[in-house]
């Protein structure tokens, strides 16, 4: 451990330290003055993902030898963190690739698919995503029913799925399928690695949404998509379970998403407020703005705790399932009140496109529903209190 950072209790490393600089600066001035263009045209952040990979951010905390930067996952929570103070749309692209698409292919890939998938994916030649969601599925994960039937040495895989995040762009898809279509629920299911440039493999639909415009979400169809069955991770029909340990990362991924979102916020309106008159005073200057900032200054720093402990225990190889779940519900619930207050500090200029407090409380709500909306983190740390009292058993 090593010294504690001057955000808190954090045991930053030297390296880590060295690293926020480095982000700090890159996101400053890369990042920020083109934050609000991929906004207002929908513009998907080719030339950030570009850098990021010469920075050797895509890759950031997996091995060297599969073109990584060899770093730690804490490293990876620093960068999120630092991005998304900026730009939301860099950062969903940047998590959906890193920790929802490479961390499958790493933790569960043999030696072979490592060295085939994560060197271009480090590099950013090619683009990843992550497919479990359904028309059908998107809570209920388990209801799976894409199909993948073995025919030779291939899968053939059907279905659709929904909500995909870099749907549009991806080269590389990890994607739930049903390998045992007479198995009921989450059994019978399997992790496959799909080149989105197969034949069969369309993307019908992106979505316009409320925020995060610049990031595409999109419809998937496959229709008769051939897979080697190289391309399985893992064993047959025991995906489901991996697929909710990869989801243990990507919700600490989102909650740090929404604390770079608050983080932004919060400094625009801090500034705002010391510089704005009513009254013959400045904002900062009012009694209920200074409570507004104090409580804004409180919850950011809790949930920065939370999110950079669940960090530090996934380092750790700690298990994280609870603590995950609460650093990704309260640090989504947190982000959403702060860019509001930091909208409603902002008075009227709030409300237009001039000032960036409106697009981050848009693009914030996104973190109180994807890897699992507020709801289900409740059930996934009620599960973990409550233990087998919750499926009505007695010990």
């Amino acid at each position: 451990m090593g010294a504690l950072d001057s955000y808190g209790m954090i045991p930053f490393t030297e390296e880590h330290r060295m690293l926020r600089e480095m982000l700090r600066k890159f996101c400053d001035e890369k990042l920020a003055p083109r934050a609000m263009e991929l906004d207002e045209k929908k513009l998907f952040p080719h030339e950030a993902v570009k850098e990021m990979g010469e920075l050797d951010l895509l890759g950031i905390y997996f091995p060297e030898e599969y073109g990584g930067a060899g770093m730690d996952f804490m490293s990876f929570i620093i960068a999120m963190d630092e991005i998304n103070r900026v730009c939301g749309n860099t950062g969903i692209t940047y998590t959906a690739h890193t920790s929802l698409c490479m961390a499958p292919i790493h933790d569960l890939g043999t030696e072979e698919q490592k060295k085939k998938f994560l060197p271009p994916l480090c590099s950013g030649e090619h683009i990843g995503c992550f497919g479990l969601s359904e028309p059908e599925a998107g809570s209920d994960a388990g209801n799976c029913r894409t199909t993948a039937i073995r025919e030779g040495d291939h899968y053939v895989v059907n279905g659709a799925k929904q909500w995909i995040t870099n749907g549009r762009e991806a080269r590389t898809m990890v994607a739930t399928v049903k390998t045992d279509p007479s198995a009921r629920r989450s059994h019978g299911i399997s992790a496959l690695i799909i080149d989105m440039q197969s034949e069969g493999v369309s993307v019908p639909k992106v979505e316009d949404k409320l925020g995060l415009r610049g990031s595409s979400t999109s419809q998937i169809f496959l229709d008769n998509v051939r897979v080697p069955v190289e391309n399985l991770l893992g064993e047959e029909n025991t995906g489901f379970g991996a697929f909710m340990q990869t989801l243990e990362g990507g919700r600490i991924g989102i909650g740090a998403m929404a604390l770079g979102l608050a983080q932004g916020a919060y400094e625009r309106a801090v500034a705002y407020v010391r510089e704005r008159k009513t009254f013959d005073k400045l904002l900062a200057q009012h009694e209920p703005i200074q409570h507004f900032i104090a409580n804004m200054a409180t919850e950011l720093e809790a949930a920065r705790l939370m999110v950079y402990r669940a960090a530090w225990m996934k380092d750790q190889g700690m298990h994280i399932t609870k603590e995950a779940a609460m650093a990704k519900l309260y640090a989504s619930e947190v982000a959403m009140r702060i860019t509001e207050l930091a909208v409603q500090l902002h008075g009227g200029y709030g409300y237009t496109r001039e000032y960036e407090v409106e697009r981050m409380w848009r693009d914030a709500k996104l973190c109180t529903i994807g890897e699992g909306t507020s709801e289900i983190q409740r059930m996934v740390i009620a599960r973990q209190v409550l233990g087998r009292a919750v499926r009505g058993k007695v010990d």
